[in-house]
């Protein structure tokens, strides 16, 4: 039995994997299974045999991209979707893990990597979020919240759930009117603009992002609130005031560990005394670890998923209450299946703005992020921060209660 075949058949146990190698031979890995059905695919060529063996996260996505690992029966999707529900997080397999010396490489790799320093900061942000304008329209809510979103129920809508999600973070807050608040990392502006809308405070959104920056400042203006939401092309490390709420949703994957700690110095050096703060991110259910190098080299360079535990790291001894921790498991996984979905129904858009390989990437970019969520290691995390002691009820019951209130603020038409 080759290398290949002895690889498979440990790998696929549930589904069935068919395979097409070099040379015409054919190969059927695994078992019946309703739930993960029969996925075909063919080897154009023995490379990408031989990067697959080599790096399964990077090589399959290459070999895939440039054509290589052809989809036969289902899509990308389901592939991804067999390989990893057959090495589920919570059984600890490793089935398709890199080798020991790979992993032993990529922590040396990576270590390097993530120091994201200020300067690459910015040129990080702008390879993923400056993107064309339409890519992100094609496939985001119409608020283009391009987070985790909030699934009260499975079966809502794309649009429900951002709205949802939009509500679930602002009553962790407490917001009143007359209130300053700072949104680190506010992509596009909706939340911002959503926290203006529904609360009467005051807000700030910063960015790195030009390109999201010149959106933002143009929802506020045609929405006539730009004297109440400003925008501003500031690395948070720069920023001067003081703020009497802090709201930061999927930013912190792009801090690296190694300025975890003057993240939440500066937070708390921005908070009024009694001062709170909201942290929504990505992060990892077990320890640290690595950027896969897929990630790494396409999609967010400098990027980095914290464990619980590197978080806790960064704002111990910093005299701030961790107030609440909420973990969201299959929340992200909905909202990137959701994603995938729209991406593949506007694939001639998007080739046409790019081309066929940026399509493929596109695609397993999503559906690699979706099965990390539905099967691997990742959860989001939302934490809730206070100077003080006494700045939040006693009870979580004012989060429901806010919530529910939040909701019954009718959604305005969208400011393109």
């Amino acid at each position: 039995m080759s290398l290949i075949d002895r690889f498979l058949h440990r790998a696929i146990r549930r589904g069935q994997l068919t395979v097409t190698f070099p040379g015409g031979r054919t190969a059927t890995y695994g078992a019946p299974d309703a739930e993960l059905g029969n996925v075909a695919i063919r080897f154009a060529d023995g490379r990408a045999l031989r990067q697959l063996l080599a790096d399964p996260s990077l090589g399959a996505a290459e070999a895939f991209m440039d054509g290589r690992l052809v989809i036969e029966r289902g899509d990308i999707r389901d592939f991804l979707n067999l390989a990893t529900a057959n090495n589920r997080w919570e059984a600890g397999l490793g089935t398709l893990d890199a080798s020991p010396m790979k992993r032993a490489i990529d922590a040396v790799r990576f270590r390097i990597d993530r120091v994201n320093m200020a300067r690459r900061a910015k040129r990080n942000v702008a390879h993923h979020y400056d993107l064309s304008d339409r890519l992100y329209d094609l496939f985001l809510d119409v608020d283009r919240q391009y987070s985790c979103a909030y699934f009260t129920d499975p079966a809502n809508s794309l649009e429900q759930a951002q709205v949802d999600k939009k509500a679930h973070i602002v009553a962790k807050l407490a917001i009143e009117p007359g209130m300053k608040v700072l949104d680190i990392g506010c992509g596009w502006g909706g939340m911002a603009l959503y926290i203006h809308r529904t609360t009467g405070a005051d807000v700030c959104g910063i960015t790195l992002s030009e390109e999201q920056l010149k959106v933002a400042r143009r929802r506020a203006e045609m929405a006539g609130v730009d004297g109440h939401v400003r925008f501003e092309l500031i690395d948070y490390r720069h920023l001067n005031g003081q703020f009497d709420r802090i709201v930061s949703v999927g930013m912190f994957e792009h801090v690296g560990p190694a300025h975890y700690r003057t993240f939440f110095k500066q937070c708390r050096n921005l908070l009024t005394p009694e001062g709170v703060m909201l942290l929504h991110t990505i992060g990892r259910a077990g320890g640290p670890g690595t950027t896969d190098a897929f990630t790494a080299k396409y999609i967010f360079p400098g990027g980095y998923i914290p464990a619980l535990s590197e978080i806790a790291k960064g704002h111990e001894g910093l005299r701030m209450f961790l107030t609440d921790v909420e973990v969201l498991r299959l929340h992200y996984a909905y909202t990137l299946e959701a994603w995938y979905k729209r991406v593949v129904a506007a694939k001639d858009a998007i080739v046409a703005l790019y081309d066929e390989r940026f399509y493929r990437m596109w695609t397993y970019y999503l559906a690699g992020s979706e099965v990390s969520f539905r099967h691997g290691g990742l959860v989001n995390y939302q934490l809730q921060y206070a100077r003080d002691r006494h700045a939040l009820p006693l009870t979580r019951d004012y989060m429901l209660a806010g919530e529910r209130a939040l909701l019954e603020v009718p959604e305005p038409q969208p400011v393109a």
